[in-house]
C-alpha cells in the first residue's frame, strides 16, 4: 500500500509524533508497503503526489528533515491562516491511507479527521466525533458519568471563572489541575498547598481557556489498550518519581512498566469491561488507549481516553500487543486493518 505517515504538526507533542511517525514508518517499510513521512503543518515544499512512494526510502532522513523546522514553529504559527503544509493533502489524495501518528491538539481533536471525511481520505483510528469528545476531558467526564463509568469527581472552569484557591471552588487539597484538551499529561499538575493550585491553575490557563480540576485520587495507575471493540492485557505503569507525567512517559527508565498488570481476574475483567465502555461511550472507532487509577481499596476510576495513543519506543499500546505475542509491525498491520 501507499502510505501516508502524518506526523509532526504544532502541538506541546510534536517531537513525541515525529518519534511514533519515524517508528510507525519504519515497521511499514519492512513490511513493504510503501510508506513515507510527513509533516502536517510544514509539508513538503515541492512534492510530486506520483512519484513520492518510491520503493528506496531513508526515513530516518525525513525525520530529520522535519526537525529542521523545529525552530520554525512558534513563529510560523503567527503567519499562517492555513493548517496544511505544502503538498499535505495532495500526498494524503494520493495515498491508500494515511496512518496517523499524531498527538495532542492538533492531530487528535477531530479537526484533520473532518478535513480528511469531506476529501474522501482513508485514515487509521477514530472519525471527528469521536476525536472531539475524547479530547475534551470535560466532555469525556459528563460521558463517563452518563454510562456508570467511574471517573473522579471534578469541574470544568473557564478563565474567565478563575479563581484564586481551591476553596473558592468548593475543592478540598491535594486536588489535579489540568488543561481540558492537553496531551501526554502536559498541563497537568498536582497542588497540595493553595500556593501551588494558584500557581498551577494560571499555568494551565497559559495552554487553554477550560481547565478542570479534580479530586486527587491516590493509587496505581494502568491503561488499557482497546483495539476494534476488544480490550487488551492492562498494562501497570508505576513512576520511579511522581506521577505519570510527560517525562516519565517518555523517558527510558523513569517507569517501571508491567504487563500483564498483577491484578485479580476479577478486577482485570472489570477494569477492562469498563475500557470497552468508555471507548464505546466517547464513539471510538478503530483503536483507543484507556487510563485508569485505582486506589488501596480497590475502586477504580477512569481518567481519560487517547485516540492516537503514542507509538515511541517506551508507549503502552505496543507493550500491550507485545504481551499478546504481536510485534511492533504486525500491531501497525492491525491498526490498518481495523481502520
Amino acid at each position: 500500500m501507499k502510505i501516508v505517515v502524518l506526523a509532526g504538526g504544532i502541538s506541546t507533542e510534536r517531537e513525541i509524533s515525529i518519534v511514533s511517525g519515524t517508528q510507525v514508518c519504519t515497521a511499514l517499510r519492512e513490511r513493504g508497503h510503501r510508506a513515507i513521512l510527513v509533516d502536517v503543518w510544514f509539508g513538503q515544499e515541492g512534492a510530486d503526489p506520483a512519484e513520492a512512494f518510491t520503493e528506496a526510502y531513508d526515513v530516518e532522513a525525513a525525520a530529520a528533515y522535519m526537525r529542521s523546522f523545529d525552530s520554525q514553529v512558534e513563529t510560523s504559527v503567527g503567519e499562517r491562516k492555513e493548517f496544511f503544509g505544502p503538498q499535505v493533502m495532495e500526498l494524503c489524495r494520493a495515498a491508500d491511507l494515511v496512518f496517523m501518528a499524531l498527538h495532542g491538539e492538533n492531530g487528535e481533536n477531530g479537526k484533520v479527521q473532518a478535513a480528511f471525511d469531506l476529501f474522501g481520505i482513508r485514515y487509521t483510528g477514530s472519525g471527528y466525533l469521536g476525536s472531539a469528545l475524547a479530547m475534551d476531558k470535560g466532555l469525556s467526564k459528563q460521558l463517563f458519568r452518563e454510562n456508570g463509568i467511574p471517573t473522579p469527581a471534578g469541574i470544568l472552569v473557564h478563565r474567565k471563572e478563575q479563581r484564586k484557591t481551591a476553596a473558592a471552588y468548593g475543592l478540598k487539597l491535594p486536588c489535579v489541575v489540568k488543561t481540558c484538551c492537553g496531551g501526554s499529561s502536559v498541563g497537568v499538575y498536582i497542588t497540595e498547598t493553595e500556593e501551588a493550585f494558584a500557581e498551577a491553575l494560571a499555568e494551565a490557563f497559559s495552554y487553554e481557556p477550560e481547565v478542570v480540576l479534580e479530586e486527587y485520587v491516590k493509587g496505581r495507575e494502568f491503561s488499557v489498550g482497546v483495539i476494534d471493540g476488544e480490550a487488551y492485557p492492562i498494562i501497570e505503569i508505576a513512576p520511579l518519581q511522581g506521577f505519570y507525567d510527560y517525562k516519565n512517559k517518555y523517558q527510558p527508565g523513569s517507569t517501571v512498566e508491567t504487563c500483564p498488570a498483577e491484578l485479580t481476574e476479577e478486577q482485570t475483567a472489570a477494569m477492562q469491561a469498563y475500557a470497552v465502555r468508555a471507548y464505546e461511550a466517547l464513539r471510538l472507532k478503530g483503536y483507543g488507549r484507556i487510563d485508569f487509577l485505582m486506589n488501596e481499596k480497590g475502586q477504580m476510576y477512569c481518567l481519560e481516553a487517547n485516540t492516537l495513543p503514542g507509538m515511541t519506543p517506551t508507549s503502552l499500546l505496543p507493550q500491550e500487543a507485545q504481551a499478546l505475542g504481536m510485534s511492533f509491525g504486525e500491531l501497525c498491520e492491525r491498526l490498518i486493518e481495523v481502520s
